[in-house]
């Protein structure tokens, strides 16, 4: 039970965290390219990396440290469903450039965000 309460709250953090900083984001670039979610997932990425090394091969936490900042947090942060859909509408508004480009920066960048953090972090520890 203390690993669901973990992952409950992890998740309310997390999608608290993405709503403001999709907010932040929308409020400052154009919202004809979904700015929003590709800085949560390249952020989130970048964290699941951190947090992958640190949790998993570095230190030794109790499971719920996993549960809570991973499986909760990560989870609810970023979002991979709504990338499919925003990618699906530029499709259908004939806007094949904008979602090759998202597509593009969502893989490539949110990979290269994970090896960064995993290779920041293994630096540090």
């Amino acid at each position: 039970m203390t690993k669901i309460l973990a992952i409950a709250v992890g998740g309310a953090l997390g999608a608290l965290s993405r709503y403001w900083v999709v907010g932040v984001i929308t409020s400052l670039f154009e919202r004809s390219f979904p700015f929003g979610t590709l800085v949560v997932n390249i952020l989130g990425s970048l964290l699941i990396g951190i947090l992958y090394v640190l949790i998993i091969e570095k230190l030794d936490v109790a499971a719920e440290w996993h549960a809570i900042l991973m499986v909760g947090f990560i989870g609810a942060f970023t979002t991979f469903s709504t990338f499919s859909l925003e990618t699906l509408i530029l499709l259908q508004e004939g806007r094949v450039t904008a979602a090759l480009t998202y597509i593009f920066s969502s893989v490539c960048v949110c990979l290269l965000a994970v090896a960064l953090g995993m290779w920041g972090t293994k630096q540090l520890f």
